[in-house]
């Protein structure tokens, strides 16, 4: 248990240094803040050690200059796996000239290909940042909602329980798009 404990807490620690002082867009808080609510939605269902890890740095290879590489050095092959299966492959960097919308469409068909247990990650993640994107930006959770409900079908086989709890988010958002 200590041996877990301290391997959470380094993924947490590396997850805060290398966000280091980014902002959350949609919300006033530091970026680690999101992370840390990730893990603990997956700390409330049946999961591991490595799903914890990789909940804390599911977004340090997209959004910080550390590689997967690293990652997998310094905490395994398991937590690098999963974190690599989280991290989003079709970004506007590695393809210009596809648009946003096939982006999104073409991430969704390779995460119904991912592990279950990375699977019920996406869907802590996607239950965390519902909220701030629908009450800070309606705009543009116009378009990122039904981004989320393709997403849901591709990880429909995740936690049930977080799967329940992201429809139930991705709902009260189109909700208050109505209003």
């Amino acid at each position: 248990m200590e041996a877990t404990n301290k391997l959470e807490n380094d993924a947490l620690e590396f997850a805060r240094q290398a966000h280091g002082e980014q902002r959350r867009k949609f919300a006033d808080e530091l970026y680690i803040e999101h992370p840390k609510r990730v893990a603990e939605l997956v700390r409330s269902v049946s999961h591991t050690p490595e799903m914890i890890c990789a909940a804390y740095l599911h977004d340090v290879v997209e959004d910080t200059p550390v590689g997967i590489q690293e990652i997998k050095r310094r905490f395994g092959e398991k937590i690098g796996r999963l974190v690599e299966e989280l991290t989003n492959e079709y970004e506007p960097h590695k393809y210009p000239k596809m648009n946003r919308r096939r982006r999104k469409e073409k991430e969704a068909d390779r995460q119904q290909n991912i592990s279950l247990e990375a699977k019920t990650i996406r869907l802590a993640d996607i239950i965390d940042n519902i909220p701030s994107i629908s009450l800070k930006d309606p705009n543009f959770a116009r378009t990122y909602i039904p981004e989320m409900e393709r997403m849901l079908e591709s990880v429909r086989d995740g936690d049930f329980k977080l799967l329940m709890l992201a429809c139930f988010e991705v709902q009260l958002a189109k909700n208050r798009l109505l209003r």
